[in-house]
């Protein structure tokens, strides 16, 4: 009874550990990714002749950079217009497929560039 314990035991650890290898990188990419949200934002802000399209097509390449799934039409871009003050709001939704032995599911993710 002890060896059939110890065996389930060491089965169990080994699923975590290839679970962990399976969600730690889309959990990273998903944070370099808010990074360069953040990034595209606030460079594209300073820019006035950027267009929403022109902030789009350049998240689309950051998406593309981490290899997203994204699409154009998943890209939220929000001009905010003050008097003196110029910036964008950026946001992205997408899903991952995570597969797991014996289960797969996906992991949501809405990254934004958090300056609404």
């Amino acid at each position: 009874m002890g060896t059939v314990k110890a065996v389930v035991g060491i089965l169990a650890i080994i699923f975590v550990i290839v679970a962990c290898f399976q969600i730690a990188p889309p959990l990273l990419t998903n944070y370099s990714f808010q990074d360069d949200l953040r990034t595209v934002a606030l460079v594209d802000s300073g820019n006035m002749q950027k267009t929403d399209d022109d902030v789009r097509k350049d998240v689309l390449q950051k998406a593309r950079e981490h290899d997203l799934p994204l699409d154009a039409k998943q890209v939220i871009v929000q001009r905010i217009s003050t008097p003196g003050l110029a910036a964008f709001y950026v946001a992205a939704d997408y899903s991952v497929t995570v597969n797991l032995p014996g289960y797969s599911f996906d992991m949501h993710f809405n990254p934004d560039s958090g300056n609404r």
